[in-house]
């Protein structure tokens, strides 16, 4: 069925209504304002790392240094061996998170975390919102065929999220573009525990710590980008208008571990609308009003 498009004039006009009641579109907070709202760099330094072997300030410092930067255009290879660049994520919020297959216990753990977080997100923001890769860093091992293990042994099978290779040379400088420091031990990997949030133009836009990602972490970040994303363009349709009124209309629920509508927003915007239908209607009656008056009287 061919999507329904807002007339020329009533688009602008419910656009501006809701850019001007909610913030629908309007600024997106910038990374650097939300840095003084987390919590102490101590705490941050500790859950950003997998072990105490790796120096966590500095990993911590990396990881932020990265935030407003966008990554270098690299080739990977997804489950099937195809190559993919990362510029083909681009257009929509991307999640990104950096694991290692021969880990048996916490990139594991994580990935069923951000796992549970994003079918969470899914079922309120929508599959086809966002989407979502995991990098494996430990070259050749963690080959097409061996990341497509992994997800099976995982059970991932998400639309939109993929298990990408990089190139061997490439891992250095990929992994520095993201803010992630990884360093070789006798057991594996010590390495730091992060996603990063990207916007639609691929710069990175939030990093989330800790082995425990959850809806209530990533998602506010993600509810931002996708509320504020390209909301004014000329080439919104309906469809596209009711998506992000539904996702802004969209709590966070602990009790749940879930995203729920919070339905005073909607009622706060039927009633936004309605008033402005009312002022329409007063505005095109006074005219009417007016106009009738300017009418010569014929007297016979």
């Amino acid at each position: 069925m061919k999507v329904l498009q807002m007339s020329a004039w009533i688009r602008p006009v419910v656009l501006s209504l809701l850019l001007a009641v909610f913030g629908v579109g309007g600024h997106v907070p910038s990374a650097a304002a939300h840095q003084a709202a987390r919590p102490h760099q101590a705490g941050l330094a500790r859950d950003a790392v997998a072990t105490a072997g790796l120096d966590g300030q500095a990993a911590l410092r990396a990881s932020r240094a990265a935030v407003g930067h966008t990554p270098d255009d690299y080739t990977l290879r997804d489950r099937e061996g195809r190559p993919v660049r990362l510029s083909d994520y681009r257009g929509k919020p991307l999640l990104a998170n950096f694991i290692y297959t021969g880990c048996f216990h916490i990139c594991p753990a994580s990935t069923q975390a951000l796992h549970k977080a994003v079918r969470s997100m899914h079922k309120r923001f929508g599959d086809k919102q966002f989407n979502v890769i995991t990098i494996g860093f430990n070259q050749p091992e963690d080959s097409p065929t061996a990341l497509k293990a992994y997800a099976s042994q995982l059970r991932i099978d998400d639309p939109n999220w993929e298990f990408l290779s990089p190139d061997a040379a490439d891992v250095a400088a990929l992994s520095r573009d993201f803010g992630f420091t990884y360093i070789p031990t006798p057991g594996g990997f010590d390495h730091t525990l992060q996603v990063s949030v990207l916007d639609a133009d691929g710069k990175i836009y939030r990093q989330i710590y800790g082995d425990s990602f959850t809806a209530a972490k990533i998602g506010e970040p993600l509810k931002q980008l996708l509320t504020g994303m390209r909301i004014i363009d000329g080439d919104v349709g309906f469809t596209d208008l009711i998506d992000r009124v539904r996702i802004l209309c969209s709590v966070y629920d602990p009790k749940t571990g879930a995203y729920r509508a919070d339905y005073t927003l909607y009622f706060m915007i039927a009633g936004g609308v309605t008033f402005f239908i009312a002022m329409l209607w007063f505005a095109l009656s006074e005219w009417r009003s007016r106009a009738a008056s300017r009418r010569p009287m014929n007297c016979g």
